[in-house]
C-alpha cells in the first residue's frame, strides 16, 4: 500500500515513512499513541481491516461506504460515528455535497471521504499547534469547524447571488428569463444546503452531551462556538429561503403588472384606430352628407380623423395608459 492512498498523523505531525497495511493497522490499534488516519476514497477491504483493529461496529462501517447518509451522530459501545457534509459551489454555481464519515475512538480518529478537495494538512496544523494534552477532542473540533466553515462560505455566496437577483428584478431592460433561471437554481441550492446544515444542530448537541464523555470541559467552549456557527448558518439559510420565495413572488407580480401595462397600451391604440375606421366607414357610404363631393367635405373628414385620433392619444397619455 502506498502512502498516497492514506494520510496518517500522530499528535498532529504527518507520518511520512512507508507503512504497509499491516503496519498501519498495528499502529492504529496501539492505545499509547493518538493517531488520525485520513482515507480518501479507500477500498472496502482496508476499511474492514481497520474496523477489526479498532473494534468498529459493522453498521458504522457499512454507513461509511456509499454516500447516502444524512448528517448524524451514532454512539456505539467503543466509539462514535459521525456523518457530516462538506459543501462547495462549482463554476456553474451548483452546490456540491461531499460526505465525510468520522470514527472517533479513545486513541484514534479515522475519516473516510471521497472529496479530494479536503486538505487534512490544514486541520492537522491546528491540532499540532495546541497543547499536547488536548487529545483527539480538539482534532474533532478542528474537523467540524472546517466543515461548518464550508457551510458558512456557501451561505455567503448564496446571499450575494440573492442580492444580485433582487437588483435584476428592477433592472431595465428587464431580464425576466435570466432571473427565473437563476432564482430556480438558487432555491435548489438553498434547499440542499439546508438539508445538510440543519441536522448539524442535533450532531453538535449530541457531542456536547456530558454522557458522551468525548469533550472535556476545556474543549467545550470550542464546540459551543461551532454550535453557534451552525445555528447562524441554519437561521441564515431559512431567511434566504423566504427571501428567495419573495423574489419569485415579486417576479410574478412584475410580470402581471407589465402584462397589464401592455394590455392598456394595446387597448388604447385599438381605440385610436377604431375611431378613424368608423369615420372613414361612415364617409365611405354611398349616401350624400354635408360636404359630399366637395373639397370642403374632404377637408372636414381629414380634420375629424386627425382631431379625434390626437384627442384620444392625449387623453390616454394623460391617464398614463400610453
Amino acid at each position: 500500500m502506498s502512502m498516497a492512498e492514506f494520510t496518517l498523523f500522530q499528535d498532529g505531525a504527518r507520518v511520512t515513512e512507508q507503512l504497509s497495511a499491516s503496519d498501519l493497522v498495528a499502529r492504529l490499534a496501539d492505545s499509547n499513541t493518538r493517531n488520525w488516519l485520513d482515507l480518501p476514497a479507500p477500498d472496502a477491504q482496508l476499511i474492514d481491516r481497520i474496523g477489526q483493529a479498532l473494534g468498529l461496529h459493522e453498521l458504522a462501517i457499512e454507513d461509511a461506504g456509499p454516500e447516502r447518509q444524512r448528517p448524524k451522530l451514532d454512539r456505539y459501545e467503543t466509539h462514535l460515528f459521525l456523518t457530516v457534509h462538506r459543501v462547495v459551489l462549482d463554476e456553474q454555481f451548483d452546490l456540491l455535497l461531499t460526505e465525510l464519515s468520522i470514527f472517533v475512538t479513545p486513541h484514534a480518529v479515522v475519516t473516510v471521504h471521497k472529496d479530494l478537495g479536503l486538505d487534512p494538512t490544514t486541520v492537522a496544523r491546528r491540532w499540532q499547534a495546541v497543547d499536547s494534552d488536548r487529545g483527539l477532542s480538539y482534532l474533532l473540533y478542528a474537523l467540524l469547524d472546517a466543515i461548518v466553515d464550508t457551510h458558512f462560505d456557501a451561505a455567503q455566496d448564496l446571499e450575494d447571488e440573492l442580492e444580485e437577483l433582487e437588483d435584476l428584478l428592477f433592472a431595465e431592460p428587464a431580464q425576466l428569463h435570466a432571473v427565473q433561471r437563476r432564482s430556480l437554481r438558487l432555491r435548489k441550492n438553498l434547499l440542499r444546503l439546508n438539508r445538510v446544515a440543519a441536522p448539524m444542530r442535533e450532531v453538535m448537541l449530541g457531542l456536547m452531551h456530558r454522557d458522551i464523555g468525548v469533550i472535556t470541559e476545556r474543549e467545550m467552549p470550542y464546540f459551543q462556538d461551532v454550535y453557534d456557527h451552525v445555528l447562524r448558518v441554519t437561521e441564515w439559510v431559512e431567511g434566504m429561503r423566504e427571501l428567495a420565495s419573495g423574489v419569485r413572488e415579486t417576479q410574478l407580480a412584475l410580470q402581471g403588472n407589465r402584462l397589464n401595462v401592455v394590455m392598456k397600451k394595446v387597448t388604447s391604440w385599438a381605440a385610436i384606430i377604431a375611431v378613424p375606421t368608423a369615420i372613414t366607414g361612415y364617409f365611405g357610404q354611398n349616401l350624400p352628407y354635408p360636404g359630399y363631393d366637395t373639397q370642403a367635405g374632404l377637408i372636414a373628414s381629414y380634420i375629424a380623423l386627425v382631431g379625434t385620433s390626437v384627442g384620444l392619444f392625449l387623453l390616454f397619455r394623460r391617464r398614463g395608459w400610453l
